[in-house]
């Protein structure tokens, strides 16, 4: 907020319940922006049902949670305020998609969001050991920082790296005539003279680099290169051109990725003390980041606006050679790719699971004819409203009668309903007007979508309806039922993991099984049952075929896929039942109103799941 000159929110405080006096808050709150405390008590019940930080409107139901929502919102109203801050608007960087990814299946995301900043705080905690060693996700970062820089069309930035590194070579007269060549940069024979020549273009050539970040921060870009390539330049095919050096943390520009992590990265630095020469030795990449975001206009002074006094940092040259550890096990990776007993294709797997006993079961559905009258509901709620074609509507209408059929058994007066992902609304829409003594709340990641869905319920004056845009792990409040319409991938698992968690039974209807992968939320198979008989890569093997169910494709093909639909949706039945869940597997009436026509139907003990119609 300080970097943005951001001053039309109201900012409030929420002590942790170990937090005591209020000397802190003093402190450490930015001088431009007004603090307010606000035990958490008083916070708004919406706000209650998240995790912090969040930002709630002024009507009280529509509610931001996590850090990279609520940073990203903030940017995006500092720049409708104001256009012309250019160095605000690139913070969200190319196509706006920076951070915009779920922590829970964004590596990044969740390094960047979640992990680097309780690595430090954890790091901080214990000031007294002054040899501790650098946290691994510190590492890892460090590491992410010798990936090569991908950026939009840059092309042209490259020939200019070339360029001056061959203008470079040509001032020098001692230089082999081979060396001169386009394709030759580096002598490994070269003696300390040769080093330092290089140490001095490896700065020239950053500096270009930095230049050329630093300019699509002004409202006039000045090109970093002003003189048209040389002929031998341009002819240079664009795989033999040099890499770019990377400069901020997400490549050649500074975003909010960078503003997130420098109050990590800071505090991280200062709290080594005597040992920080030694340890930048090893985190030579970040030495320089850290110098780098300085140079950008405008961070001093916020830094400086919220008590952060930044360092100036001697960042040691990196080395090529100098091996930093990574997350990522080599010897996990290839027993996993040297499975003897794997044998693709859906059929092999099929075969090994019916040896075993295990096939796919579909429960008949409870309400199989069971609809809404469609045509005497307001139009506000018809998921023609919600900017679909009639023929998707009424597929939808279908979809959505499945559904609220079965939550309508399930609801109970006064019963919170979650609609997990719900996109625009066509679930909670309804089911916050067919069930007026239920509490809806839709939770859902992309801002465009839940504004839409606001945009019907205003016109529909539903009191009864909360949005709340987040991850799934930042809604933490309580519910009874949860609902799910096409949960892409791992999101069916996520969201099912979420209602055990809350004893909440659930309704959710799967998509996109070929993006089932292993997570930090979700590995697979689930059950222990399918764990017994197949191994991660057989399992993917169903959940790649289970995609397999398009109405174009060859019936056979077809039926295969409903049949691998149905493996993958038991193993997540059983996998809930072992909570102590009753669960089971059931379609969709009709089958055509959705490839991906699977329901898993799932309650804890202590509410009937009511099979019988």
């Amino acid at each position: 907020m300080s970097y943005c000159d951001s001053t039309s929110i109201k900012v409030f405080l929420v002590p942790n319940e170990d937090t005591a006096g209020g000397s802190l808050w003093e402190n450490g709150a930015p001088t431009n922006i007004p603090i307010n405390i606000l035990s958490r008590h008083y916070l708004p019940p919406v706000v209650q049902s998240c995790r912090l930080p969040a930002l709630v409107e002024k009507d009280g139901n529509f509610c931001r949670a996590g850090l990279a929502v609520v940073l990203r919102h903030i940017i995006q109203r500092a720049s409708d305020t104001d256009c012309n801050r250019k160095d605000v608007s690139e913070l969200l960087g190319f196509k706006k998609t920076c951070l915009k990814a779920c922590a829970e299946v964004s590596q990044w995301t969740r390094l960047c969001e979640i992990s680097i900043p309780l690595a430090v705080e954890g790091f901080l905690k214990d000031l007294s050991d002054q040899k501790a060693a650098i946290p691994p996700e510190i590492l890892h970062l460090e590491d992410k920082l010798r990936e090569p820089v991908r950026v939009h069309n840059d092309d042209k930035i490259r020939r200019q790296k070339l360029q001056l590194l061959s203008k470079e070579r040509e001032k020098d007269p001692d230089e082999k005539a081979s060396e001169r060549s386009l394709g030759c940069y580096f002598d490994e024979g070269a003696d300390t003279t040769r080093d330092s020549k290089k140490e001095n273009k490896d700065m020239e050539v950053d500096s270009l680099e930095l230049r050329t970040a630093l300019s699509k921060l002004s409202v006039e870009q000045v090109p970093a290169v002003t003189s048209r390539e040389q002929p031998c330049i341009r002819k240079v095919k664009t795989t033999d051109l040099p890499t770019l050096e990377r400069v901020f943390a997400e490549g050649l520009y500074f975003t909010l990725t960078d503003v997130v992590l420098l109050p990590c990265l800071h505090y991280f630095f200062v709290s080594l003390g005597n040992c920080r020469d030694e340890g930048l030795k090893a985190l030579p990449l970040l030495a320089r980041w850290y110098q780098h975001v300085q140079e950008v206009p405008g961070v001093k002074k916020a830094a400086s606006s919220c008590g952060i006094h930044l360092l100036n940092l001697t960042a040691p040259l990196p080395s090529a050679a100098m091996q930093i550890r990574s997350f990522c096990d080599p010897k996990k990776d290839k027993a996993e790719s040297t499975d003897l007993h794997f044998r693709g294709g859906p059929r092999p797997t099929m075969n090994k699971l019916e040896e075993n006993g295990i096939s796919a079961k579909f429960t008949s559905h409870p309400c199989p004819s069971w609809s809404l009258d469609w045509r005497n509901l307001p139009l506000a709620v018809n998921p023609i409203e919600g900017k679909l074609s009639p023929e998707r509507a009424l597929r939808k209408q279908q979809q959505l009668d499945n559904i609220i059929s079965i939550v309508t058994k399930l609801a109970k007066p006064g019963d919170t309903i979650v609609d997990f992902c719900s996109g625009g609304g066509h679930v909670g829409i309804v089911l916050a007007h067919t069930l007026p003594l239920c509490q809806v709340i839709l939770v859902e990641n992309k801002e465009e979508s839940l504004v839409r869905a606001k945009d019907r319920c205003d016109d529909l004056r539903l009191n009864n309806i909360w949005f709340i845009q987040a991850n799934l792990d930042y809604f933490t409040g309580p519910f009874e039922i949860g609902v799910a319409l096409h949960a892409c991938g791992v999101a069916t698992d996520m969201v099912i993991d979420h209602c055990i968690k809350a004893l909440a039974a659930f309704v959710i209807s799967p998509c996109c099984y070929g993006f089932i992968q292993n997570t930090v939320k979700a590995t697979f198979p689930r059950s222990q049952k399918f764990k017994s008989v197949l191994s991660y890569k057989e399992h993917m093997v169903l959940c790649r075929f289970a995609d397999q169910t398009a109405v174009q494709l060859p019936p056979e093909r077809r039926m295969i896929g409903k049949k691998c639909m149905g493996l993958v949706d038991l193993d997540r039945v059983w996998s809930a039942e072992e909570h102590r869940y009753t669960a089971y597997v059931s379609s969709m009436e009709p089958d055509s109103c959705s490839p991906k026509n699977n329901l898993i139907v799932g309650s804890s003990s202590d509410r009937s799941l009511r099979l019988t119609a």
